[in-house]
Formats: C-alpha cells, sequence, structure tokens
C-alpha cells in the first residue's frame, strides 16, 4: 500500500503542467514578499516599538526618576549653552584668535554632542518608545540646526567685539553702516536669519517636540505611581525652569513654546479624565519645569512691556526681548 501511494502521488505530481507549478510558486513567492513589506512598513513607520510585529517592550512597574539623564541634561544646558555666550565674550581673545574657534564654540560643540544623546537616552526609557524612525529624523534635524546655530552665532559673539549692539537689528547696528560696498549689510543679514530664525527652529522645534512625545509616554495607572518628590527634586524644577525661560527668550521660540505647552496641558487632561491615567514622577518634572518656564517668561515681558527701545526691535502682541539685548542695552 505504502509503495502504491508514492507511486499515485509521483503521478499526480507529474500530470501537473510546467507551467501551473511555476505560477504558483510565483504567486506563493509575491505573497510572501508582500506580508514582508508590510511587516516592515509597519515596523518602520509605527509610533511605539510595542506595535511592532517582532518586538514587545516591556512596561516598567516602578514610577523611579531619571535622576542621571536630567542632572546631566540640566547641567550641560547651564554650563555649554547659557554658559557659552559669556565665554566667547569674557575669555581674552589671546587664548581664541578671531580667525580660530572661540571657547564658546568649543561649548556649542559639546552641547550638539551631549544633548542629543540625552534625549535619545530618554526615549530609551520611556513607557511609549518612539520609533527609530522619529527618533532619528528629530536628532539628525536637531543636530543640523543646532550646527548651522554656533556658526552664525560664533560669527556675531566676534562682531561684539567691534561694537555690535543686540538691541539692534543688522542694518541699524553702527558698524554695519560703516561697511563698504554697503550691500554687504545683506549678507550679514542672511547670516542672522540663518543663526537667529532658521538655526533656532531647526534646533528647537525637533527638540520640544521629543521632550512632548516622552511625556505623552510618562502616563501610568494610577496604582504604579508611588514616587514622592523631595527638595532635591524641587531645586532641579527650578534650575531646569530658569534655564528654560533664557532659552525660549534669548531664543525667540516663545510662540511655538507656547504652542507645545498648550498640546501638553491638552493631553495631561485626556490622559486623566479620560484614561484615568496620571504622570509618574519623570512626566510631572517635565510639566511643572515648562510651567515655571511659562510663569518667568510672562513676568519677563511685562516687566519690559513699556521699553520704548526694546520695542523697536521686539515688536508684535507676543512681546518677548532677548536678555542679551537687555544686557547690552542697560548694563554693558
Amino acid at each position: 500500500l505504502k509503495v502504491r501511494f508514492v507511486k499515485e502521488v509521483g503521478m499526480a505530481t507529474a500530470s501537473v503542467a510546467p507551467g501551473t507549478r511555476k505560477r504558483k510558486k510565483a504567486n506563493e513567492t509575491k505573497e510572501y514578499s508582500l506580508n514582508s513589506l508590510t511587516k516592515c512598513t509597519w515596523y518602520f513607520f509605527s509610533t511605539s516599538d510595542s506595535s511592532s510585529p517582532w518586538k514587545q517592550k516591556d512596561h516598567r512597574a516602578t514610577d523611579r526618576f531619571h535622576w542621571d539623564i536630567w542632572l546631566v541634561l540640566a547641567l550641560e544646558n547651564w554650563i555649554f549653552d547659557f554658559g557659552r555666550p559669556i565665554a566667547a565674550l569674557f575669555v581674552p581673545l589671546g587664548w581664541s584668535p578671531l580667525e580660530r574657534p572661540s571657547v564658546g564654540d568649543y561649548f556649542h560643540m559639546a552641547y550638539n554632542v551631549i544633548t542629543p544623546f540625552c534625549l535619545l537616552k530618554l526615549q530609551e526609557r520611556s513607557e511609549r518608545a518612539l520609533s527609530s524612525t522619529v527618533t532619528y529624523l528629530s536628532v539628525i534635524t536637531l543636530v543640523m540646526g543646532a550646527s548651522i546655530h554656533l556658526v552664525g552665532d560664533s560669527v556675531n559673539h566676534r562682531l561684539q567685539h567691534f561694537g555690535y549692539l543686540n538691541h539692534l537689528s543688522v542694518a541699524d547696528n553702527p558698524i554695519m553702516k560703516q561697511l563698504k560696498p554697503p550691500e554687504l549689510v545683506k549678507s550679514f543679514e542672511l547670516l542672522y536669519a540663518y543663526d537667529e530664525e532658521i538655526g533656532h527652529y531647526m534646533w528647537y522645534i525637533p527638540f520640544f517636540l521629543t521632550l512632548f512625545l516622552y511625556y505623552m509616554g510618562c502616563f501610568l495607572s494610577r496604582d504604579k505611581l508611588s514616587a514622592r518628590y523631595t527638595l532635591p527634586w524641587w531645586v532641579l524644577v527650578v534650575v531646569s525652569a530658569v534655564y528654560y525661560w533664557y532659552l525660549v527668550t534669548e531664543g525667540q521660540i516663545y510662540p511655538m513654546f507656547l504652542l507645545f505647552y498648550v498640546a501638553m496641558v491638552a493631553y495631561g487632561l485626556w490622559a486623566t479624565k479620560v484614561k484615568d491615567l496620571g504622570p509618574d514622577i519623570n512626566g510631572s518634572f517635565v510639566f511643572l519645569t515648562f510651567t515655571l518656564t511659562l510663569i518667568l517668561a510672562q513676568g519677563w515681558a511685562l516687566w519690559l512691556w513699556d521699553d520704548a527701545v526694546l520695542r523697536e526691535k521686539y515688536q508684535g502682541f507676543l512681546y518677548m526681548p532677548e536678555p542679551w539685548a537687555y544686557y547690552t542695552l542697560y548694563v554693558a
């Protein structure tokens, strides 16, 4: 019986036309390729690693504060970003000749490396991880924008050694009026646009977008919220908020920051009221830091609301003068 069965199967297989077998094999290959393409597309554009058909991320069981990342981020923000123009202006020129990068430029280079690294580490620890596509695009755009800003800001700091005034526009600066031919001013206006506009938005949009998406992943069921807000935690909130006040005002990104803050409030209300979730200690840190940043920025604008000189440069309802412009006008 076994020999007869094998013969019948062989005859049946042989009776199938060669073209039919080829078409069947081609259809199977096409179906396999389509399924593979669907899986790859799904994984490539997924907003969370947990939606990947191949990988499921383990969720955190406890509410822990990422002291290492937030502390490093705060320190390098204050040293390498806030301290950058101070180093560029007050370090003796003999240490960094005008044709060479200044100390502030090296600070900026360090910032361009450490900040993306910290943001990537935050994404790794997020409850809801981003896909590699979103993460890579955000970090690449941030580094590119910060690098554009590095070049423009370096030239701007060099110009301040020759009397360039930050509270005036490029064309209204006395040293620009002395340029020959006068059309050279247009080149410095282009440099200013790369520094203060293009560079800032390519730098700060992915920065705040990454923090916002991280904040969205910080909501847990209420039975997992166990962390306590200690005094050092509150001190770090205040220290970080003061830096972000400087970032928002000096970077002239208050409208963009306000949009991200409104989005954070809206998502927080939806998560707490509809989903009955609560922010963990990291989400609370981000929200309270930005809330205090908003209060400080509004207080700064109200304090200088009637300043006629600054009003000439910073016009509009969302009036937000730069701290360094105030420094060159009233302190220096």
